[in-house]
């Protein structure tokens, strides 16, 4: 569930290193991860083949929609399509897939030597100079190739001002979204996908357990996360968040500015998750440090019978916002909310995920996208109790033909967490 830190900017949600607290810690302690070896050394790419056979699905739901091209920025789509691992600026890198043949890559002169270097499709690339327009270059593109008519769909996080720029270049088109193409398609995972987001879940969980391990009283959150991702390194993993919530910040989802420490009793909520060849885990785990309190264990009990629930909601054809309809019908029996209110449940009960962390659909009340196989979501109904704790546990699951299957097995006990 956690954002990077450079979203959230709380102190004890620190993501990954070097931060000023998890400097001090691992200089101080020096951890030794000597005992922790590389889980990745056999985890495969995604290869050319595999994103070849993506663009041609692409093109054959470009046809039946009757779209002559999508275009397509810098992230997570770019590298599903082409492999080009890329930033966004104000110099527009981007892919224009049409409906039939190669794709269009352009980028600035300078950067072509850069960008071919993780290109991996057959794709014609051009080049515009720094008194250019690569908006102007793309249009020219699409009216040499005789698509400047008709419907040009662009990939949902696409800034306006490319959107824009291409309308006013290209006044026979009709902007429309990518999403009945690119969120379509990558919505379900192929078996390479699932197998790389079983390689992080493992990461993930291993860091978990060693980490867990060196919690010692007085830590405060950014010495618990400094921790998680020095192992989350060494374990092949690209951490993408390490957030550690201790006491009462754990009742607030995302962490608050107030500073707390590890002491008998009090809880430590960790939500955190690392890529693998671009592929993501999400796991959280709450831990109650030496003796658990019995107002805790319910608590923690209860969450772990939400996530049961869950599970057993998710069927093949339900709609995903069903989900959340059964476990916030739980959760009421239980006494808690209703719907969002605290104490409760805040937040939806899970999210999509893949090569980002949160992607479409969500589990959320009123969502109607029936599930299907391929489809990945993390499985996290937590519970906050303002001023107090929160408990959250969070495990990711992929739908197949015979229902959802786990990448992390949940935890049995509040008194053996992993």
């Amino acid at each position: 569930m956690a954002y990077p830190l450079s979203r959230r900017g709380f102190v004890g949600t620190a993501l990954t290193l070097p931060t000023l607290g998890a400097v001090s810690i691992l200089r101080a302690a020096e951890p030794d991860l000597s005992e922790l070896r590389d889980l990745t050394t056999a985890a495969r790419p995604i290869d050319a083949a595999e994103r070849l056979a993506r663009v041609r699905r692409a093109q054959e739901r470009m046809r039946r929609l009757d779209i002559a091209a999508v275009v397509v920025e810098p992230g997570a789509s770019l590298r599903y399509f082409t492999g080009i691992e890329w930033g966004r600026s104000e110099r527009v890198t981007a892919a224009v897939l049409p409906r039939e043949g190669d794709a269009l890559v352009v980028t600035p002169f300078f950067e072509e030597p850069s960008v071919r270097e993780t290109l991996d499709v057959a794709a014609e690339v051009r080049v515009w100079q720094e008194d250019e327009s690569p908006l102007a270059l793309v249009a020219g593109w699409l009216k040499e190739r005789g698509l400047a008519k008709g419907k040009l769909a662009i990939e949902e996080t696409a800034r306006f001002f490319v959107a824009d720029g291409l309308a006013q270049r290209l006044p026979d088109m009709r902007l429309v979204s990518a999403d009945p193409i690119v969120r379509a398609l990558r919505m379900i995972k192929s078996p390479a996908e699932i197998a790389l987001m079983q390689v992080a879940t493992d990461v993930t969980l291993a860091a978990y357990r060693w980490t867990w391990a060196r919690v010692e009283a007085g830590m405060v959150g950014r010495d618990v996360s400094a921790l998680m991702s020095a192992a989350t390194r060494t374990l092949g993993g690209d951490p993408q968040f390490s957030m550690a919530l201790v006491g009462e910040a754990s009742a607030y989802p995302h962490g608050s500015r107030q500073v707390h420490r590890i002491a008998p009793g009090e809880v430590l909520l960790m939500d955190c998750g690392c890529a693998v060849h671009g592929y993501e885990s999400d796991v959280s785990r709450t831990f109650s440090y030496r003796t658990v309190r019995p107002e805790v264990r319910k608590v923690w009990e209860t969450v772990a019978r939400g996530q049961q629930v869950a599970r057993q909601a998710a069927r093949v054809g339900a709609p995903a916002g069903s989900i959340d309809d059964a476990v916030r019908a739980f959760y009421e029996r239980q006494g808690y909310g209703p719907r969002y209110r605290l104490p409760g449940l805040s937040h939806r009960t899970g999210h999509g995920i893949g090569m980002d962390g949160h992607e479409p659909v969500n589990l959320v009340h009123g969502e109607t996208t029936p599930l299907a196989p391929g489809m990945c979501f993390s499985n996290e109904p937590g519970l906050y109790l303002p001023g107090k704790f929160g408990v959250r546990l969070e495990d990711c699951f992929h739908m197949s033909d015979a229902g959802p299957q786990w990448f992390s097995t949940p935890s049995k006990s509040i008194d053996a967490p992993l």
